[in-house]
């Protein structure tokens, strides 16, 4: 099991690592950006749309790595006084109840939607906007498997946590 938990970690922090260079390019293009458009006044349906995808891209490849770090936002009132068990079975349930069937739906619903962007080659509809648009619509399903797999992860090791007699 600790097997499992360990590759799906390592995929995951891989993944985290790659996906984190997006952030350094779209920082880049949103400076280049704000300096053509305040002092040239020039300004680009493309940069633009790239901005939203490049975001688009980190945000949904980046939630897997963000939750194999426990770094979503979190109302912590009770959460932090309870024991290392009790974390592992709100952890289990949460993984279970909420998570697995919230990417199931995006899965589920996602997939259709980007089969038909692939079909029709999709773009963008502005003028001078960028071409496959189907692209980024992809990495919605991507991400849902991304999360469906850490969401193992989490599941495989909290039942350790739970199944082992000398946590507490």
């Amino acid at each position: 099991m600790n097997k499992i938990v360990n590759w799906i970690n390592l995929f995951t922090d891989k993944t985290g690592s790659l996906v984190s260079y997006i952030s350094v390019i779209l920082v880049v293009l949103i400076a280049i950006d704000v300096v053509l458009r305040y002092l040239f006044s020039w300004t680009s349906s493309a940069n633009q749309e790239l901005e939203w995808h490049l975001f688009a891209a980190l945000f949904l490849l980046g939630a897997a790595y963000t939750l194999r770090h426990d770094k979503h936002v979190r109302v912590d009132l009770f959460y932090s006084r309870f024991s290392i068990k009790t974390k592992a079975w709100i952890n289990l349930l949460g993984t279970l109840i909420f998570l697995m069937p919230f990417c199931w739906a995006v899965l589920y619903t996602s997939v259709p939607f980007v089969i038909d962007a692939w079909n029709i080659n999709e773009s963008s509809p502005e003028p001078g906007g960028l071409p496959h648009r189907f692209l980024v619509k992809s990495t919605i399903p991507i991400s849902a498997i991304l999360l469906s797999l850490q969401g193992v992860a989490i599941t495989l090791d909290n039942l350790s946590t739970i199944l082992n007699p000398t946590a507490s």
